[in-house]
């Protein structure tokens, strides 16, 4: 790069934009040598040939080198739009649960491998493997654990892979050019409602706007609102192994309504 602007860090990472020879802005993700950067590129590709998401300038080791995204306010207007694409993206579809590179959720790895069906999917690929890593009291493990033995009661109808991010927090969403730009994906394909849940974890400008325009093309099943708690399982688990226990409650509160979601279908 010509220049460089330091732009803090991220999970170990040191955060950069900078200017290439030939006058292009660019972001870059600089760290130690893992294949974090490798599965990000990969993802974003993939999400790419259904998605806004930034081009892939250079991948190494040890860097993941992206286009710059100028980012603006949202409104109504591109939210709407975002929600429409995002149910393009999804529909686009993915050939299993799972996905052939290795998964990353920050800077933690995910089993990608591919399972036959959702529950048996989000069950051993994405649950209980960050249970056993949370550091959870014993009877919170059990409670969590029994909440998985009701992913298939309570998981609602069987749906094909969709093409997700995987980590749709609103802070992986870039207001840009009247619509938004997916970054920091861990995409697999996996169900539809876990983006949309994610999307709901911490909050999203003009949420409400973006399901309707979802739905006006990719309509959602009976029951859907209810199993958000399910589909937000795996990322509060995520919070408790990077943030600490100041999480458990709310993991503890959605595992409650899991359990009575179960009991209730």
């Amino acid at each position: 790069m010509e220049s460089a602007e330091d732009l803090g860090a991220s999970h170990g990472w040191r955060l950069r934009r900078g200017v290439l020879e030939d006058g292009r802005q660019v972001f870059a993700k600089v760290g130690a040598a893992s294949p974090v950067f490798a599965s990000e590129a990969a993802g974003l590709r993939w999400l790419g040939e259904a998605m806004d998401v930034p081009e892939v300038v250079e991948v190494a080791e040890d860097r993941l080198v992206l286009s710059w995204v100028d980012t603006e306010p949202p409104t109504p207007a591109a939210a709407e739009r975002f929600g429409r694409a995002l149910a393009r993206m999804h529909r686009a579809g993915a050939p299993a649960f799972g996905a052939p590179w290795p998964g990353f959720i920050a800077d933690l790895p995910m089993d990608n491998s591919a399972a036959d069906d959702w529950p048996s999917f989000y069950a051993t690929r994405r649950v209980l493997p960050f249970v056993r890593r949370a550091g959870l009291p014993a009877e919170d493990v059990r409670r969590v654990e029994r909440a998985v033995e009701r992913l298939p009661e309570a998981a609602g109808p069987p749906e094909p892979p969709a093409r997700i991010h995987g980590d749709l927090w609103s802070g992986n969403v870039l207001w840009s050019g009247g619509t938004g730009v997916l970054v920091d994906p861990a995409a697999h394909g996996g169900h539809r409602e876990t983006d949309l849940a994610m999307l709901a974890l911490f909050g999203v400008p003009y949420e409400e706007r973006i399901l309707a325009a979802y739905q006006e093309l990719s309509p959602l099943a009976d029951g859907w609102r209810e199993r958000v708690p399910l589909h937000q399982l795996h990322p509060l688990l995520v919070h408790v192994v990077l943030f600490g226990g100041s999480y458990r409650e709310s993991l503890m509160r959605a595992v409650d309504r899991v359990l009575a979601l179960g009991r209730a279908g």
